[in-house]
This record gives C-alpha cells, structure tokens and sequence, in this order.
C-alpha cells in the first residue's frame, strides 16, 4: 500500500463536484483527495483587496466571492473555491505578473517570517456556504540579490501569491513552515476534504 486515498466512484444521483478555478495545482491537490474529475469553472472576480482590508478577511472574502460566481453558472451543483493571500504584517502581497513585483515581494520576504492565508469556500444546490481558513506561517532564509535574480529567472514566480511557489524551488529558501504545507500551495487538504463530506460528497 502506498497510502493514498482510493477514489471513490459517484453514485447515480449523486451532486456534480465543479472547481470553481483553473489553477493546475488545486486540481492536482483535489486529486490526492480521490477527486479526480472535477468540471474546472474558473470565475472572473474582481481581486482588489477592499479599503483597510486585511490579508485574513481578503482571502475568505474571494474565496466566498468565487464560489458565489461559480454557482450562478453551475446550478445543482457543489461548488469548491478557494484563494490563496500571502500576508506581511498587515499587508496582502500581490500575486505577481511581472519581475518587478516578483522581485519586490521576495525582497520584503527575504529573511523573515510571513502568513499563507488559504481559504476555501464550498456551495451546495441548497444554498449552503461552508467555509475554512488555513493559516500558515513560513519563514524564508535571507535571500542574497543572485537567488532573487535566479529564482526570478526560472519563471515560477508568475501568477503566485508573494512571488513564490513553494511547490517548486523556493522550498529551498524555506527555513521552516508551521501549518498546512498543501495550504501554502492553494489548497488546504484537511480543511477540503471535511467541508466536501459535510457537503455530502463521498470522500475515502
């Protein structure tokens, strides 16, 4: 045994699952739960975080936002979202779509600790909305300006919360994690799969 979770077939009748996201990751986390073929449904929200909003409160808020815009397009279905907040303090570090802000974020996480806010939101045909918080503290070694430049240069840093990918080579900047490690990469696999059975769905 490998000590993996058996997927467990759907019976007739039973709710369509929809990933209300497009992120490559999530769906590879969903999948050591057994889910294996989710509809992907990714939404189209507006991401800004709210006047004083903190990085906590932005996470559940899209979380919720995301399985609300799913649902109106998938109904009868369960619908699982979630959103990924890299907090410094009080600040929401953006997800980076250029060097510059990749550089940025990894020069302010650069030898000190900082939060993962992972929060996923699931809604069922009745209108339920369960929701769940993982809160993750990472702390990164002190980057000296050739690891930024390099890790930069390697690519993963695009579209990531904070700059990084923590499924990737920054594990590598990684001194030490204390919470959910899956959290950190999108998709708090604790949190999921007991919000997905209360849901009713059947999960090993």
């Amino acid at each position: 045994m490998d000590g993996g979770v058996a997927a467990v077939p759907s019976a007739p009748g039973d709710p369509e699952l929809v990933l209300a996201s497009a992120s490559p990751r999530r769906r590879e986390l969903l999948a050591r739960l057994g889910l294996t073929a989710p509809r992907i449904l990714a939404t189209d929200i507006d991401e800004s975080p709210l006047p004083g909003e903190v990085p906590r409160a932005h996470a559940v808020r899209l979380a919720a936002e995301k399985a609300r815009a799913a649902a109106v397009l998938a109904p009868g279905a369960v619908i699982l979202a979630g959103d990924t907040v890299v907090g410094a303090g009080r600040r929401i570090l953006p997800k980076a779509e250029d060097e510059q802000t990749a550089r940025a974020c990894l020069a302010r996480l650069s030898g000190r600790r900082h939060r993962v806010f992972s929060a996923i939101a699931v809604l069922t045909p009745d209108g339920t909305l369960r929701e769940a918080l993982s809160e993750t503290i990472v702390r990164f070694k002190r980057l000296e300006p050739a690891e930024i430049e390099a890790y930069i240069a390697g690519g993963e840093w695009y579209g990531k919360a904070g700059g990084y990918a923590i499924q990737g080579s920054a594990e590598g900047f990684c001194i030490w994690l204390a919470g959910s490690h899956s959290g950190v990469m999108g998709l708090p696999l604790y949190e999921t799969r007991r919000l997905l059975r209360a849901a009713g769905l059947k999960i090993a």
